[in-house]
């Protein structure tokens, strides 16, 4: 692995691999929390509609991604929160219609479309450099607005109905985090592909809500585990000769069942501690009767 450092592809693999994770591991949280997962999934899908509209218009696939994914995360948003729809129905129909959308453009755009793949897979050994920009500035963003909102995302996450008595902005606070979860979405795009967006996204906060109950260690513990997880699946990729985006899926699989297992017996174990700690003084309020 040391020696494929050497190549600029590798290099910005890895630096991808780190900026996602950040992301991944800072809304990834909040999706958890807030069981939104499937809401995600919506958002990652209906992107595509994004990527034809920059193969059609010939501009950054990327650029196109960030704008159809941040508005179809925002009507989902609005519809789910202002009708009486059923939320599913209302994800599925725009993520269908997103789809729709961007496969419909990309049939229109002439010539061959050599990285359309990628989009759909993943291929974080051939993102560029000027990608890696757009993930720099994305992450900021993300970083940023979770900063500045925290405590509110925070309150809408845990108990929305004594954030609305506390006079916080409610509506406006869920639309951002939907915001914030396209655009994490978009940065993901690359790394893994629209199609396995969810896995990256939730299960290094998934893993991290199984050990820690602190939001802000939960989030820190999910962009490590998220940085474990691309730089491992990205050597086994090279050494294995396999697909990368894949792989870092399976590592990251792998580990959350590994999780669900050891977590009863962690539990056993300090419950087994706490009853030796208490025996001793247990015998010796005997021993004083």
């Amino acid at each position: 692995m040391i020696e494929a450092l050497q190549f600029d592809f590798m290099r910005n693999a890895l630096m991808a691999g780190v900026l996602v994770s950040i992301a991944c591991g800072v809304i990834g949280s909040f999706v958890v929390i807030n069981r939104i997962v499937f809401i995600s999934g919506g958002i990652a899908h209906a992107a595509y509609g994004g990527i034809g509209l920059g193969y059609f218009f010939g501009f950054n696939p990327v650029l196109g991604a960030i704008l159809f994914s941040v508005a179809s995360a925002l009507a989902m948003g609005i519809v789910q929160r202002k009708t009486q729809q059923r939320t599913d129905t209302i994800i599925g129909v725009i993520w269908a219609i997103g789809m729709a959308i961007g496969i419909i453009l990309v049939d229109l755009t002439e010539g061959y479309k050599t990285d359309l793949m990628s989009y759909l897979f993943g291929s974080i050994l051939a993102v560029p450099f000027s990608d890696l920009l757009i993930m720099l500035a994305l992450d900021s963003v993300i970083v940023i607005l979770t900063v500045l909102f925290y405590k509110e995302l925070l309150a809408i996450s845990f108990d929305e109905t004594f954030a609305k008595v506390m006079n916080v902005p409610v509506d406006a606070i869920y639309l951002t985090l939907m915001s914030l979860i396209a655009l994490t979405v978009v940065m993901m795009m690359r790394v893994v592909g629209l199609i396995m967006v969810i896995a990256l996204l939730t299960m290094p906060a998934a893993i991290s809500s199984l050990f820690v109950k602190d939001m802000k260690k939960m989030m820190g513990l999910a962009s490590l585990l998220g940085m474990v997880f691309t730089t491992s699946g990205l050597w086994l990729s090279y050494w294995l000769n396999l697909t990368s985006g894949a792989t870092i899926i399976l590592v990251a699989g792998a580990t959350y069942l590994l999780s669900l297992t050891l977590q009863p017996l962690m539990r056993l174990t300090h419950s087994t501690a706490g009853i030796k700690r208490k025996a001793p003084q247990s015998a010796l309020k005997r021993t004083k009767h």
